[in-house]
């Protein structure tokens, strides 16, 4: 069985006046909802166990979501009362995660990397004794034009240039959050400093199509571009 995370717990405050009545990941572009693009394509690469957090107006996204049998996929959810950032949400959701490595992607980036091929990838890397996060990177967009980790072959490091952005989405070992709490407020950027200090973390260089829907002018963009290319996928 294998497992995914869908991080959705987030507010998008700087998508209001749009996110004051709908969860950011239900937002649409091309038609449907953001979350439903990274679910298709989860249910796609064969994964089929997904996990959904949730805070803000999280009823809706069960709502919208349900059991996930419209998509041959089991979703089960992790409300969270007040939103636990992404090591925190990670952390309450590991029993519903289980033992074995597992993908979690940003509910708010649309990407056409092929899931399935990134999670075998992953796996290989994170069979190996050690490794803790297999990573996809990305070029540096117009809004992080400074990037977050450097990539020297399938090597992540934090503090070397030049810089890609990492794109949301990877595959982590539970081991990487035995740390936390469950419950408690938690970043994730230091547990990989930390792990990439310790040469714990690789990751891939994707040179395809990302958006980090994080303003409305970005959404009104990705839904134009998709309405244009109604066979995007």
């Amino acid at each position: 069985m294998t497992r995914a995370m869908i991080l959705a717990a987030g507010r998008g405050e700087r998508m209001r006046p749009l996110t004051d009545r709908c969860p950011k990941p239900l937002l649409e572009v091309g038609g449907k909802p953001l979350i439903v693009w990274l679910v298709e394509r989860l249910a796609a690469a064969g994964i089929d166990t997904l996990v959904v957090n949730h805070a803000h107006l999280g009823h809706m996204l069960e709502e919208a979501l349900g059991d996930g049998r419209r998509w041959n996929v089991s979703i089960r959810y992790s409300p969270e009362g007040e939103p636990l950032e992404t090591a925190g949400g990670i952390a309450q959701a590991l029993a519903l995660l289980g033992p074995a490595p597992f993908l979690v992607a940003n509910g708010d980036v649309f990407c056409d990397l092929d899931l399935g091929g990134f999670l075998q990838r992953a796996l290989m890397q994170l069979s190996r004794p050690g490794r803790l996060a297999h990573l996809a990177l990305v070029d540096n967009p117009a809004h992080h034009p400074a990037g977050d980790f450097h990539l020297s072959g399938d090597a992540v490091t934090a503090d070397t240039e030049p810089r890609l952005t990492f794109s949301g989405i990877a595959v982590y070992a539970p081991e990487l959050f035995a740390g936390l709490a469950p419950g408690r407020r938690a970043a994730l950027a230091p547990l990989l400093r930390n792990a990439m200090d310790h040469g714990a973390v690789t990751g891939e260089h994707h040179r395809g199509d990302w958006e980090d829907v994080g303003t409305p002018a970005r959404l009104l963009a990705l839904d134009r571009r998709l309405r244009l290319a109604p066979h995007h996928s």
